[in-house]
């Protein structure tokens, strides 16, 4: 998973190198790995924890979307930087840039689209509350997934950039 998201997410760049491939793995194992301990240890408490029914689809939502906002933040700061802008102006656009799907799918949630494990808890006859509550820490899992893994990709290009 990490190494197909590594390579998936630098797709988008015009210059591709094997540090940026790095970068892209660092930032999206320590972001997902970080929130995948969290999420299974202090959220859902789950015995045992390596149970392929619980790891692999929690483990597929964070790198995935991990991946996408890295990729996002990648393709905006090479676009940032190469029109002149400072490290630190380029940082701040894509940080930005990256969260803009995450935030409005937050925003969307319940009143534009209804997110399918919830939907799936609910049609299985599981209370409405429980399965929202579900949804809430999978979409909250989703944007600190995201945004460590954006905010250790963006860090790491400092030294790329020689600033």
């Amino acid at each position: 998973m990490l190494i197909a998201g590594s390579v998936i997410a630098l797709r988008p760049l015009q210059k591709k190198n094997k540090s940026l491939y790095l970068y892209a793995f660092i930032s999206i194992f320590i972001g997902g790995i970080f929130t995948l301990v969290l999420i299974i240890f202090g959220v859902l408490h789950l015995t045992p924890w390596y149970e392929p029914r619980f790891l692999i689809p929690l483990s597929g939502m964070i790198f995935a979307n991990a991946m996408n906002a890295v990729s996002i933040a990648a393709e905006r700061f090479e676009s940032e930087f190469s029109q002149n802008n400072s490290y630190i102006q380029a940082r701040a656009i894509s940080y930005k840039a990256a969260f803009i799907p995450t935030i409005n799918a937050l925003f969307a949630v319940g009143l534009v689209s209804l997110p399918g494990m919830m939907t799936g808890q609910i049609l299985s006859g599981v209370d409405p509350l429980i399965a929202v509550r579900y949804q809430m820490m999978v979409m909250l899992m989703i944007l600190g997934s995201s945004g460590i893994s954006v905010a250790i990709y963006l860090s790491l290009l400092k030294s790329k950039t020689n600033v």
